[in-house]
């Protein structure tokens, strides 16, 4: 049996191209953003769960703080089918130069990592908003106003994301 092993040049030459940037592009916005989501809802859910065996009727409040820190994952869902739009992968034939393809996986990094970081932070400030509900059930536009600001750096990198790839 013989194996016939491609070289890392090779390798290279093959398979860097511009599309191929673009997708890693979209799969590193779509993917960390939603990383950082996932991550997120499940420890606002953990706090939320604890809640909810004392006080069961706080569900609707308890769920708003639930559903921010997903909103990350949104963007970058958004932002990964802006870029398969704009090279092409989706509804056409566009050939993408590796420099084009570059620019795109660039593109997509602020709202990648941007997503997955904030997307944690937001979410440890959505369980001490649920610790906050656990004591005080009417403070629910506090809890919710704190966690919304951390939301505005996932927005600001949407946007430079979006600018860049729209502007490409």
């Amino acid at each position: 049996m013989e194996y016939s092993f491609m070289s890392f040049a090779q390798f290279l030459s093959e398979y860097l191209t511009g599309t191929n940037l673009a997708i890693l592009g979209a799969f590193l916005a779509a993917s960390l953003a939603g990383i950082g989501s996932a991550k997120g809802v499940g420890i606002v859910a953990q706090a939320a769960n604890g809640l909810l065996t004392e006080s069961p009727d706080l569900f609707g409040k308890v769920l708003l703080l639930e559903a921010l820190p997903g909103t990350q994952g949104i963007y970058g869902l958004i932002t990964a089918f802006v870029v398969m739009l704009k090279a092409g992968i989706i509804g056409g034939g566009v050939e993408l130069t590796l420099a084009q393809g570059g620019y795109l996986f660039i593109a997509c990094l602020p709202i990648a990592f941007v997503g997955l970081i904030s997307a944690i932070h937001q979410a440890k400030v959505a369980a001490s908003g649920v610790n906050l509900l656990a004591k005080q059930p009417d403070e629910i536009g506090k809890a919710i106003t704190n966690a919304a600001l951390v939301e505005t750096y996932a927005i600001f990198a949407l946007l430079v994301s979006l600018l860049l790839i729209i502007f490409f």
